[in-house]
């Protein structure tokens, strides 16, 4: 009675309605929220898809190379090394001693060099397979493998008596950072030999794919562009804070954006949270390929 003759009940049905009209919009707000989740986890899929296509395509490259100069040849082994196991194959490499200029030890990226082609004769296309890659190999024809270090040296070839193995080009060693890049994540550890001294992770809000109504696909892809620009201005700053070598990997798209701030980058699939994206990250990049020429 009180609220009618104050002329506050029009007021208090008012309220009500706006607060049920509130929670009907946060409720479509959290839909959307999930919808643009989802749409981002469809698009990395995606990508993950094109990557291992692309791999694919260029393995199938390879082969018709190898076909067209008639050699119909395989990789004698190959095997992912990490940790003890990359440790004891190093170490057996170390081991090899021979004449002097008797063992070839070279870095191949690109064009196969002529000493690398008189060694291996026949075998050389699966060097190209395998390319860019160290190659070890011995003037008797007993030893020739293909290994893809994590942090690749220049192109150079030697002859000596032994091969030239360099630990820092599998294995990290003294203070540095391993940085994971998405168009929606980013993850950041430094390291001190091996072990994590700190961490630093976020991920942003990305819109997905175009769906028919609301934004026209022109201003559509132009929300989307300043939102993935945000974000990779955060990582930007966040990678350009750490004074210790970086290695980059992530998208293979995004990775481009920040050659002039990493000393390598690789592609990997990582993805998930910030942390245990990165610990993925870390052991992809961390790991060498070894192939039996």
């Amino acid at each position: 009675m009180l609220d009618r003759l104050l002329g506050r009940e029009p007021l208090k049905e008012r309220i009500a309605d706006l607060e049920e009209d509130l929670h009907h919009t946060e409720r479509e707000l959290e839909a959307e929220r999930d919808r643009r989740k989802a749409a981002v986890t469809d698009r990395q899929r995606a990508d993950e898809r094109v990557n291992r296509l692309e791999d694919r395509v260029a393995e199938l490259e390879d082969r018709v190379t190898d076909a067209d100069e008639g050699a119909d040849l395989s990789f004698r082994h190959e095997e992912s090394l990490r940790g003890g196991r990359l440790d004891a194959v190093l170490g057996r490499l170390e081991s090899v001693e021979s004449d002097p200029e008797g063992l070839l030890s070279a870095y191949v990226d690109g064009e196969v060099p002529d000493h690398v082609v008189e060694t291996l004769g026949d075998r050389t296309p699966l060097v190209r397979r395998a390319e860019p890659c160290l190659v070890y190999a011995d003037d008797a024809g007993l030893l020739a493998v293909a290994l893809d270090p994590p942090v690749a040296p220049e192109p150079f070839l030697d002859w000596a008596d032994t091969f030239r193995v360099e630990r820092s080009w599998f294995e990290p060693r003294g203070r540095h950072a391993v940085g994971l890049v998405r168009a929606d994540l980013f993850a950041l550890g430094v390291y001190e030999d091996g072990e994590r001294v700190s961490f630093e992770g976020f991920t942003s809000d990305v819109m997905g794919e175009h769906s028919k109504g609301g934004f026209s696909q022109a201003r559509f892809e132009r929300i989307r562009d300043g939102q993935i620009d945000d974000h990779l201005d955060r990582c930007r700053e966040a990678l350009a804070a750490v004074d210790a070598p970086r290695y980059l990997t992530g998208e293979r798209v995004v990775l481009t954006e920040f050659t002039d701030l990493a000393a390598v980058t690789r592609p990997v699939d990582a993805t998930g949270k910030p942390e245990p994206a990165l610990e993925d990250a870390v052991h992809e990049f961390w790991t060498a390929r070894l192939a039996g020429l």
